[in-house]
């Protein structure tokens, strides 16, 4: 499970450059699955099983980075964000890019007053990328560089949204040997610029359910979001609803049965901002009945997301469950 995580965290593979990512997923699972494909703009879906419901499950394998603009001065570029990037977030980071260039991210300022206005209102025009004289692309994509690390129950690496979530259903299509019915695993791609992968992830596939594998926000630090009730370590989170869909009920419920019959500890989720991939399942062909599972993550789209191994385990049991027992 550890090995798993790590490798897919620190693989490169943000918004519309997800070939890496994908290549190595392929090869974790091609020899667990009883098939799999690539459909026209880079979805990876593999299948498993057979007779019942079929149900398909989705994460997204894209992450959160930043693309070049344009050149400032030779070794400086601007830059602008792929995907929910706070600029804060941004500065002072090392990003490593497709063609390994290493750079780092400061902010201009001529006087320490100038230094102190931009804190106060950081925007990505008045960043810039710094690669140490070597020249680069217009349009190459980075990422965070960033190591796993782990820590007792916890996790902490960039990517976790949603590498985490992948590494569910790769441990998932490992776990089930001989599963009571079908089921799909899909990776989706661009989910971080706008549920791009998902919103024709389910045309190949004739299934009854989705059920969605991401991340979600907790509220188990210092002075953390009032309304928002999820904590780390206390189970996969069964969402109810967020910002952009609300969880087909039927689904929600047969969630908590499973995991109440099976002794699986569990949060229920409102979330009062974000989405998942559920959003554009539910609007995929004549709609398709979804639902999110979520892990509680702490610091989400920064290079140091923290996750719990208790609640990725127990969100792999769920959905071992679900499929075995609905």
């Amino acid at each position: 499970m550890i090995e798993t995580i790590k490798a897919l965290t620190e693989a490169f593979g943000p918004s519309g450059r997800e070939d890496k990512i994908r290549n190595l997923i392929i090869e974790m699972i091609k020899d667990h699955v009883d098939g799999y494909n690539v459909d026209k703009i880079g979805n990876l879906i593999a299948w498993k099983g057979e007779g019942g419901e079929p149900v398909l499950f989705v994460s997204h394998m894209d992450e959160i980075g930043i693309v070049i603009t344009n050149e400032i001065e030779e070794g400086f570029y601007r830059i602008e964000p792929v995907g929910g990037m706070s600029p804060y977030s941004a500065l002072s980071r090392r990003f490593i890019f497709e063609d390994g260039t290493i750079g780092v991210v400061s902010v201009e300022h001529e006087t320490f007053e100038d230094y102190k206005k931009a804190l106060s209102n950081m925007t990505f025009d008045n960043l810039y990328l710094d690669t140490m004289g070597k020249k680069m692309k217009i349009g190459t994509f980075g990422v965070y560089m960033s190591s796993f690390y782990e820590s007792g129950d916890l996790m902490m690496s960039k990517a976790m949204d949603d590498r985490s979530g992948a590494a569910v259903l790769v441990e998932l299509v490992k776990k089930l040997k001989n599963p009571k019915r079908k089921f799909y695993v899909a990776f989706s791609i661009q989910e971080e610029v706008g549920l791009v992968g998902a919103s024709v992830v389910a045309y190949p596939v004739d299934v009854s359910e989705a059920i969605a594998i991401d991340v979600t926000d907790s509220a188990d630090t210092p002075k953390a979001f009032k309304r928002v009730p999820m904590k780390l370590g206390k189970g996969p989170a069964i969402k109810v609803k967020d910002k952009m869909s609300i969880s087909d009920k039927r689904i929600v419920d047969k969630l908590v049965e499973v995991a109440e019959k099976e002794e699986i500890p569990y949060q229920m989720e409102v979330l009062i901002f974000g989405g998942t991939d559920a959003a554009a399942l539910m609007k995929t062909k004549d709609g398709i009945p979804s639902a999110t599972v979520s892990i509680p993550t702490r610091y989400i789209h920064t290079p140091s997301e923290v996750v719990s191994k208790k609640d990725f385990e127990n969100t792999v049991k769920l959905l071992s469950a679900y499929v075995q027992r609905v």
